[in-house]
């Protein structure tokens, strides 16, 4: 039978055994976060990259196995499972291999071919198959049947043509061997639906375009299938071998049906049926099945590569530095409006609230900034957290006044990403924290609070909310919605929980704990006050053994009872690190943080039963630097004064930015003008790189240069390698020259378009790349 633990072992590179253990944990309720960290001695040390496939794969592989089953036995009650049949459908290896083979006995309402076998032309469709010598309509005749309503040839040769047709189409190796083909070969064509040219002008790239099925970038590929979505776009599978530059060859498709049913055109009688049956069972039966379920499948795998890239750019995100636990002010900027401020302390926790309205038209500029002085006077406020919307370079510039006029006050400014604030005011969650505080106010706290720590508070906002992905309305959203809440699940118990100030949400993401685990943790937190030590946890309504084993690591107590509860040492190994003081006649005080007195322990020696090396290690790396936060050092772009709109900026300036989103084909910079730039990947390194990420990710502040502008699109690009394009990657070096595409997937000649001069930017670099590979 089928081993999925085997399977799963060949495809990540392990042993079976080592998943095999995973997957029993992982059964037993363990999470992939707990299994990474503090149970590798079983795994055999699987990290949570590897974790995370294991479960992706374990529940395809399942589900797999779940059909096989259900095929295997429908066969069977059917009386046609033969052994060999049996042993192909339990080696098969995807949901596409099993249904091939289960397409001829699954149960379907009668086809015309049923309907034939009925009438009894079974002989006449194999005998004319197997002697195309005969002459069809002479044969035909000795298979009339009145009743049945075969009364001429004509319809006795259409029955046999149905019943040979379903054959073809029916028989898994035939099938096999065309989606292999065509997964390589096909072409996928798109054109503008006729009437449609002017509503669906953002889409004028695809209008007549076609590309190889197996080359098409991620983010192409969902731009023709939103384009279809809205009704813009035709998109249809192409099999003719023209559009591979073999003018000669038919249709390889139609060749394969010949080939495998040994039809070929020998001026033999029956030759001419025979070939029409094979050109029906391609237009009729084939054609459509393949269009749907290979377009169907560059879908999903645009959507999971979209996925990822949304995935990659939340972690990046959600590991940003902290700027750190200091009283903080957030401004959400607004002109007409005001700018709403508030305060709030190193806890997050909220102080004072107001608005000034220092821009257009109140133009409350003095007073402003003397508000403003007082306000951070009063509560001490050190850091300045600026939304970086509308208005959010003239909020900037009153607090640059503010801070060289009141230098005593010892500010920091930071612009930060605002995105998702607006989502978190509305929410439920947000009228909970702050039933009585004005919805426009909450958006400030959310902006000021993120800049202390982003962790903390973006987990308060749906993933999808925050706005980092591609095409991410595009994509299934349960799977996006299931991949971000992994991502947010293992950064959240990467960096830690302090049991004492966690948020609800927060408490939610770690491991062992769930939404109604984290409201009674709350509960008895405001009921009991602060907990002093890990083992309260278990007084906690509803936490148990499991839960509590598999959350204490991950939830630090700081200044508690026991210097161990600030640690990520897990409280089943407190004993060991017991036998560690005795070893040397420590204290735990005088051993945390030492690391001379650490060097004096051989790991070697407290290994156990059930903990050995690599628990042994880990918990002395955690004495040596307790509760040490994962995440770097806090930084922040310093935008160019004077620059503040897309009008400001001109071909050659240089720029400091902050990445905002890492896509396919390049990264989207803020640099201060209210419309990220976009660097193209062609325009990112003077090396070679096949990925964007491979240089930046999110939250990285970088230099840049404005190479173009144009601010009726409002698109600015970007150049990491300087003024001049020429610093660039050397041409020619991709694999695929039409992933070089600016943000609308442009890169490649469209069909229809004779080749223009490219010009001396990312897209027409992009452009003279994909003309030089026309030629």
């Amino acid at each position: 039978m089928f081993n999925i633990a085997e399977k799963i072992a060949k495809e990540i590179g392990v042993k079976q055994e080592q998943v095999s253990a995973a997957v029993t944990l992982l059964d037993e309720g363990a999470s992939v976060p707990f299994v990474a960290r503090y149970r590798k001695e079983v795994t055999g040390g699987l990290d949570d990259t590897q974790l995370r496939t294991l479960e992706e794969r374990l529940g395809y592989l399942r589900e797999l196995e779940d059909r096989r089953q259900v095929i295997l036995k429908s066969i069977d009650e059917q009386e046609k499972l033969t052994p060999e049949l049996k042993t192909s459908i339990v080696q098969a290896e995807t949901k596409s291999e099993l249904e091939d083979l289960y397409l001829p006995y699954k149960p379907k309402r009668r086809t015309k071919a049923q309907i034939a076998r009925e009438a009894g032309l079974q002989p006449l469709a194999d005998s004319l198959l197997e002697n195309p010598a005969q002459d069809p309509e002479q044969v035909a005749q000795d298979y009339f049947n009145e009743e049945k309503g075969i009364t001429d040839s004509k319809s006795a040769l259409d029955g046999a043509k149905q019943i040979l047709m379903e054959e073809f189409a029916e028989n898994a190796p035939l099938l096999s061997e065309i989606r292999h083909y065509l997964e390589e070969h096909a072409i996928v064509r798109s054109t503008v639906v006729a009437g449609k040219e002017d509503a669906g002008h953002k889409f004028r790239d695809y209008f007549e375009y076609s590309e190889q099925l197996s080359k098409i970038p991620s983010h192409r590929a969902l731009a023709l299938f939103r384009g279809r979505n809205e009704s813009v776009l035709s998109l249809e599978l192409v099999v003719d071998q023209n559009l591979l530059k073999d003018e000669k060859a038919s249709n390889h498709a139609q060749y394969l049906i010949a080939k495998f049913a040994n039809i070929s055109d020998q001026g033999r009688p029956a030759d001419s049926w025979l070939q029409t049956v094979v050109l029906w069972t391609w237009r009729v039966k084939l054609h459509n099945f393949f269009e749907t379920e290979l377009l169907g499948k560059l879908r999903e795998t645009a959507e999971l590569q979209a996925i990822g890239v949304f995935a990659s750019n939340l972690r990046d995100l959600l590991m940003a530095a902290p700027a750190g636990k200091f009283t903080t002010m957030g401004m959400d900027p607004g002109l007409r409006t005001g700018v709403k401020i508030v305060v709030v302390d190193d806890t997050g926790k909220l102080l004072t609230q107001s608005t000034i309205f220092p821009h257009a038209p109140q133009n409350q500029w003095d007073s402003s900034i003397a508000k403003l002085a007082t306000i951070c006077e009063l509560h001490k406020v050190r850091l300045v957290s600026i939304g970086n919307g509308t208005a959010s370079r003239e909020t900037d510039k009153l607090v640059a006044e503010l801070m060289k006029k009141y230098p005593s006050l010892g500010l920091q400014k930071i612009v930060v990403n605002e995105a998702g604030a607006s989502v978190y005011s509305a929410s439920k969650l947000a009228s909970e924290e702050f039933p009585d505080l004005d919805v426009s106010y909450r958006g400030s706290v959310s902006i000021a609070r993120r800049l202390q720590d982003p962790l903390a508070e973006l987990v308060k906002i749906e993933p999808k909310a925050i706005g980092v992905g591609q095409y991410q309305h595009d994509v299934s959203q349960s799977q996006l919605g299931k991949t971000l809440g992994s991502v947010v699940e293992d950064c959240v118990n990467a960096v830690g929980v302090d049991l004492n100030t966690a948020s609800a949400p927060l408490l939610t993401y770690v491991s062992g704990l769930n939404k109604t685990l984290a409201q009674n943790i709350i509960r008895y937190r405001e009921q009991n006050g602060r907990f002093s030590n890990r083992k309260q946890l278990t007084q906690v309504e509803r936490l148990g053994p499991k839960s509590f084993e598999q959350a204490a690591g991950f939830l630090r107590i700081t200044d508690g009872d026991n210097p161990l509860d600030r640690s990520g040492v897990h409280p089943e190994t407190y004993s060991i690190v017991t036998k560690m003081l005795d070893k040397i006649q420590a204290n735990i005080d005088g051993l945390m943080g030492n690391s001379s007195e650490l060097k004096k322990l051989n790991a070697a020696d407290f290994v156990e039963d059930k903990f050995g090396l690599p628990t042994i290690n880990d918990i002395l790396a955690e004495l040596d630097k307790p509760g040490r936060d994962p995440r770097g050092n806090f930084k922040a772009a310093k935008f160019k004064e004077g620059v503040e709109k897309i009008s400001d900026l001109s071909p050659g300036m240089a720029l400091e930015g902050s990445v905002t989103n890492v896509t396919d084909f390049g990264a989207f910079v803020d640099i201060g003008v209210h419309q990220d730039g976009l660097v193209h990947i062609s325009l990112m390194s003077d090396k070679f790189i096949s990925n964007p990420r491979e240089v930046v990710k999110t939250g990285d502040i970088v230099k840049v240069h404005v190479t173009e502008v144009d601010p009726k699109r409002k698109r600015i690009s970007l150049s990491m390698v300087g003024p001049n394009p020429e610093n660039a990657a050397p041409r020619g070096q991709s694999k695929d020259k039409s992933q070089r595409s600016s943000k609308t997937g442009r890169g490649f000649k469209p069909a229809s378009q004779k080749p223009k001069k490219p010009t001396n930017t990312a897209f027409g670099m992009a452009l003279a790349d994909a003309l030089k590979g026309k030629k």
